[in-house]
């Protein structure tokens, strides 16, 4: 087989320069494309990222604000309308001592004792507006107070449980303002149906779940009324904060509120 001719093989050998050229130019191109590329996403991803900041930002300046707001509330309440209920009560108390009628007297000590209720009912929303109280810790000391200062009275002994429960761990002040809106009502039921004379109060902590049991000995859930007694109140009032609500009535009445923690 005869060689090819010298200009033949120098066309070759040009040819495949050219060939070899052109796919370094395009892998050339491909590359800094690709880098243009890399390079436009990341500037995007940085101003994302910036303008996510930005947002956090300002929605932290207004949580600020609203805590600012509510704590504004909170002291006005105390000093205006504390003041008034104390002067109130005050005032009932001196009449009551000038009062001769036994009737007036009756009458006055419904007034004291509407008085009274207002001046409870105050102090739970200073302690619900409160931002400083959004811990386990708080909630659980007002929950314990409140229990005992509501059984105190009544032939229930209260037993307080704590179970691996950082004080300090943070809680919405949805989730504790209706965490202890259903305490209320279970302690209320217990106290008007159950017919119990024990009652335990307990608080869990599992990692990022937080859950309140109330547990009495009485007589159970009446049968024929399964959802009264304001249970759908607090189911609802659980829901809301995306916990559960659950109650079994084995030897008494025991009811369980789940939350999950954010942090």
């Amino acid at each position: 087989m005869k060689s090819l001719p010298p200009e033949i093989k120098l066309t070759y050998i040009v040819a495949i320069l050219l060939v070899m050229l052109l796919v370094i130019f395009v892998v050339f191109i491909v590359i800094t494309y690709n880098r243009k590329q890399l390079l436009y996403l990341k500037e995007n991803q940085l101003k994302e990222s910036e303008h996510q900041n930005q947002l956090l930002q300002k929605e932290l300046e207004k949580q600020k604000l609203i805590e600012k707001e509510r704590e504004r509330i909170s002291h006005d309440m105390h000093d205006d309308l504390g003041a008034g209920i104390s002067a109130l009560k005050l005032q009932a108390e001196f009449l009551k001592q000038r009062a001769e009628d036994e009737d007036l007297k009756s009458d006055i000590d419904e007034l004291l004792k509407t008085s009274e209720e207002m001046n409870l009912s105050m102090r739970e929303m200073l302690w619900s507006l409160n931002s400083g109280n959004d811990t386990l810790g708080s909630f659980i000391d007002y929950a314990k107070s409140y229990a005992r200062n509501f059984l105190k009275k009544t032939t229930i002994v209260l037993h307080i449980e704590n179970e691996n429960v950082t004080s300090e761990t943070t809680i919405t002040t949805e989730q504790r303002r209706n965490l202890f809106l259903c305490l209320k009502e279970a302690l209320n039921n217990a106290y008007k149906h159950s017919r119990s004379d024990k009652l335990t109060l307990s608080f869990i902590q599992q990692e990022k779940e937080f859950m309140m049991k109330i547990s009495d000995n009485g007589v159970g859930i009446d049968p024929e009324n399964p959802e009264g007694n304001g249970l759908r109140n607090m189911k609802r009032r659980m829901q809301e904060q995306n916990g559960h609500c659950e109650v079994t009535t084995e030897n008494g009445t025991h009811l369980f509120f789940r939350i999950e923690l954010n942090n």
